[in-house]
C-alpha cells in the first residue's frame, strides 16, 4: 500500500483536555470516508466517537487510551493518533510523538495555549516532531484566533505563521479566508461537505491583505527564490506552499490554520494542510543505537530493501491477546517470517500483522517502512524493538516521567486476588507511568501512577475487565525522622556467659547532617578501637537507622563521629561492637532533639483567574505555602509547597471548587519538619499501633 512513501503521513493530534481532539479526528474520519456518520464524544445517542472506543472513555466523555487509525485524503495515506489530554495520561502522548513524524498541535480559540498545551509542546520538541496549529472551537463565544496565535509566540516560543483569517466569529462564523489563494471558503450541507470558494468579502479586504503580507513577510526568511518573488510581484500559491513546507519540517516556522471541527467547518483544509507541510517518512531522520558497537549512534533509512527495524511503542490485551503496535522505521515485515527482539535476543514468528482502526482491523500481509501497524500474540514490553536478525539495533527509549501519587490495594476475596495479579501485571506491560510495589513494613500492595485519575481508570478496569473487585486506601505518607542538636555518647557492651563473651566499649557524637542522609567519620587514634572492629561500629549505628524511636520511620540527616572506645583481647567482636553502637544511639537518640520530618511536594494549580482566590484558599487550608503565582489572558497559575499528606482528595475539592475548569500538577520538592501538634499526633497514633500489635 505504502510503496510511495511521499504519499504517507504519520500524525498525531494533540493539546489540553477538551480542546476538541477526539471530534477533529471523527470529522477526518468522516471526510475520508472511514465511517458514515459522525458521533459526538458526549454523545446522546449513545454511541460516542468512534476513536474512544473504551466504555469508560465514553461514559467519561474524555480519552484514556490514544487510538490508532488510517485513512486516505487526496492520495495521501494518513496514519492518526488521537492521544488524551489529560496530564494523569501523559505517557500515551510521549508514547505516540516518539514514534509519528508531524503532528496537530490543537487549541481552543477561546482559552487559547493552556497548561497541557505547554506539555504537549515541550513532547514535540523532544523529539523534533513539526507541527501544524489548528485553532478550533471558533464558534464559542470569545473565540480570538489571532490572541491564540500571539500566545504561540509568547508561551511556547514557536514562530506561528497565519495560514487563514476567520469569516466571523462566534455564532457568526462560516469559514475562513485562505491568505495563500486569496479565496473565501465556506463550508455548507448537514455536515459540512459542500465547500464554496469566492471572492474575499469587501469588507474584510484591508485585513486580509495586510495579513497576507505579514504571511509572506515571515516566509521569505526561509526562501530566497521566494523573496526575488515578492519583489518582482510573481508569487505563486505552489511557491509558498513549498516554502511553508520546507519552514516547517525545519521546526523554523508552526502554519496555524482555524475552524469549528464540531461545528463541521475548515477540516478538509486541515486534512490538506497535513498532505502539504507535514513530512513524509522518508523526510525524517530516525536514530537507533547499534548494539554490536558501543551503542553507537546509526541514522535508519525508511527504505523497504534494507534490513528490518521496528519498534513496540505501545501494548494492549485484545481479544486475541497481547496486540502490539509497532512503527517500522526500516526494511519489510511480513507475515510468516522471524523477527529478533533486541532486549531477550527471543526470535519470535510473524503471525497476524493488522492495520488498526480505532478497536476495528484489517488483515494485512506486510508492512513497510513508514508504517504503523500491529502485531498479535508476541509476549514483549512497551519499547521493545524488533529486527530480522541482519542488524542488532535499538531505538532509543522514551523519557518517562516519575509517578507522583500512590494507593494502596487489597483483594475482597482469594478469586479477586488471582484476578488482581493479573491484571497489575498486564497494566505495568502496558503503561510505563504504573508501577506495582509491596510496603516494606505492612507487605500491602501499593500501586503508584501521574494521578488520581490515572489510579482511578486502572481499579475500574480491574472490576470491568478482569472481575478483580478491590478495596483501596491512602498509604502512609513517606514521613522521615532527624536529630536536632548534637549529642556525645559513651557506651561500652559486657556480655559474660561462661567461656569467651562480648566487650565493646565506643564513644564520640552524633550530630544534625544536612549534605547527605547519614555520614560516618572515624576519628579514633592510638588503636583504642581496633581498625578490623570500626566497619561492624558502622554497621551497627546504620541498622539502628531503619526505624526511628517518634514513629518508626527512615532517621536522615544524621553524622557519627566515632572518636575513642576499648576492647578486649579475647571478649572483643564484630557482634559486640555492631551491640555497643546500637546502645549508644538508643541513649543518645532521645538526647539529640529528635523530630518528625514529612514529604513536601511542589504543586502548581492553573485555572480562570475568576477562581484564583478558591485556588489559593484550598492551597492554605491544606498547610500550603505560596511562593508565587501568575496571571494573564483570564488564567492564572498558583504555585505552593504543600505537604504530601493534605494532598489526598485534592484533585476532588479542586474541581468542586472552581467548576472543572482548573487542574494541578505536583512533584516531590523536599522534606521539613512537620508542626508540633501534628507530630504529636503522629506519635499517639504510632504508640496507639504498636498497642495493638503487642495485644
Amino acid at each position: 500500500m505504502n510503496s510511495d512513501l511521499a504519499r504517507l503521513r504519520n500524525i498525531g493530534i494533540s493539546a489540553h483536555i477538551d480542546s476538541g481532539k477526539t471530534t477533529l479526528t471523527e470529522r477526518v474520519l468522516y471526510y475520508t470516508q472511514r465511517i458514515h456518520a459522525i458521533h459526538d464524544v458526549k454523545g446522546k445517542d449513545g454511541v460516542g466517537a468512534k476513536m474512544d472506543s473504551m466504555d469508560l472513555e465514553r461514559e467519561r466523555g474524555i480519552t484514556i487510551q490514544s487510538a490508532a487509525t488510517h485513512c486516505v485524503w487526496g492520495g495521501t495515506h494518513i496514519n492518526i493518533i488521537d492521544t488524551p489530554g489529560h496530564v494523569d495520561f501523559t505517557i500515551e502522548v510521549e508514547r505516540a510523538l516518539r514514534v509519528l513524524d508531524g503532528a496537530i498541535l490543537v487549541l481552543c480559540a477561546v482559552a487559547g495555549v493552556q497548561s497541557q498545551s505547554l506539555t504537549v509542546d515541550r513532547q514535540m520538541r523532544r523529539y523534533g516532531v513539526p507541527r501544524i496549529a489548528f485553532v478550533n472551537k471558533c464558534d464559542r463565544a470569545g473565540a480570538n484566533p489571532l490572541r491564540v496565535k500571539a500566545q504561540l509566540r509568547e508561551k511556547l516560543q514557536l514562530n506561528p505563521v497565519l495560514l487563514q483569517l476567520p469569516i466571523g466569529l462566534e455564532d457568526k462564523f462560516e469559514g475562513v479566508v485562505d491568505l495563500i489563494t486569496m479565496e473565501a471558503v465556506r463550508f455548507e450541507g448537514a455536515s459540512g461537505e459542500t465547500i464554496t470558494k469566492g471572492p474575499v468579502p469587501e469588507a474584510m479586504r484591508p485585513e486580509v491583505v495586510t495579513a497576507r503580507e505579514e504571511m509572506l513577510d515571515a516566509l521569505s526568511m526561509f526562501s530566497d527564490e521566494l523573496t526575488e518573488a515578492i519583489l518582482e510581484d510573481k508569487v505563486t500559491p505552489e511557491l509558498i506552499r513549498a516554502t511553508i513546507r520546507q519552514a516547517t519540517i525545519g521546526l523554523k516556522i508552526a502554519p496555524v490554520m482555524m475552524g469549528s471541527a464540531f461545528k463541521n467547518k475548515a477540516v478538509q483544509l486541515l486534512l490538506d494542510g497535513v498532505a502539504a507541510y507535514l513530512p513524509h517518512p522518508g523526510e525524517v531522520i530516525n536514530r537507533g543505537v547499534d548494539l554490536d558497537r558501543d551503542e553507537a549512534e546509526v541514522a535508519l533509512e525508511s527504505a523497504a530493501d534494507k534490513p528490518l527495524v521496528m519498534l513496540a511503542f505501545k501494548l494492549e490485551d485484545g481479544r486475541y491477546g497481547q496486540l502490539s503496535y509497532l512503527r517500522v522505521y526500516q526494511g519489510t515485515a511480513a507475515r510468516g517470517t522471524e523477527i529478533t527482539n533486541t532486549r531477550t535476543g527471543k526470535r519470535h514468528k510473524v503471525g497476524r500483522l493488522v492495520r488498526m482502526h480505532a478497536d476495528e482491523m484489517e488483515d494485512i500481509d506486510t508492512a513497510t517502512a513508514g508504517d504503523i501497524v500491529a502485531m498479535f500474540g508476541i509476549d514483549c514490553n512497551s519499547g521493545d524493538t524488533f529486527t530480522d536478525g541482519a542488524v542488532n539495533v535499538a531505538m532509543t527509549s522514551m523519557f518517562v516521567p516519575e509517578p507522583v501519587i500512590s494507593l494502596t490495594v487489597s483483594p475482597k476475596d482469594n478469586k479477586a486476588q488471582t484476578n488482581m495479579s493479573k491484571a497489575l501485571r498486564r497494566f505495568t506491560k502496558e503503561d510505563p507511568t504504573f508501577r506495582v510495589g509491596a510496603d516494606p513494613e505492612t507487605g500491602e500492595t501499593v500501586i503508584s501512577g501521574m494521578g488520581e485519575l490515572h489510579l482511578d481508570v486502572y481499579i475500574e478496569r480491574m472490576k470491568r475487565e478482569y472481575s478483580a473487585a478491590v478495596m483501596t486506601s491512602p498509604p502512609r505518607v513517606a514521613y522521615r525522622e532527624t536529630i536536632t542538636r548534637r549529642v556525645e555518647f559513651s557506651y561500652t557492651h559486657k556480655k559474660q556467659t561462661g567461656g569467651s563473651g562480648q566487650y565493646g566499649r565506643v564513644a564520640g557524637y552524633v550530630e544534625p547532617w544536612v549534605e547527605a542522609p547519614f555520614r560516618f567519620d572515624d576519628q579514633v587514634t592510638g588503636g583504642a578501637v581496633p581498625r578490623e572492629f570500626v566497619p561492624a561500629v558502622e554497621k551497627g549505628f546504620v541498622s539502628m537507622l531503619a526505624k526511628g524511636s517518634l514513629i518508626g520511620a527512615q532517621v536522615t540527616g544524621v553524622s557519627v563521629t566515632l572518636n575513642d572506645g576499648a576492647s578486649h583481647s579475647v571478649d572483643s567482636s564484630d557482634i559486640a561492637f555492631q551491640e555497643a553502637a546500637r546502645g549508644a544511639w538508643r541513649e543518645a537518640y532521645p538526647k539529640a532533639g529528635p523530630q518528625i520530618l514529612e514529604p513536601l511536594m511542589k504543586v502548581a494549580v492553573e485555572g480562570p483567574s475568576s477562581f484564583q482566590g478558591g485556588m489559593v484558599g484550598l492551597l492554605m487550608q491544606r498547610r500550603g505555602l505560596i511562593v508565587g503565582s501568575t496571571e494573564g489572558d483570564g488564567f492564572c497559575r498558583v504555585e505552593a509547597d504543600v505537604p504530601l499528606a493534605e494532598m489526598f482528595g485534592f484533585s476532588t475539592a479542586l474541581r468542586s471548587a472552581t467548576q472543572g475548569k482548573a487542574e494541578f500538577t505536583m512533584e516531590f520538592a523536599r522534606y521539613a519538619p512537620v508542626p508540633t501538634a501534628i507530630g504529636e499526633e503522629l506519635i499517639e497514633k504510632h504508640r496507639h499501633e504498636q498497642a495493638k500489635k503487642a495485644k
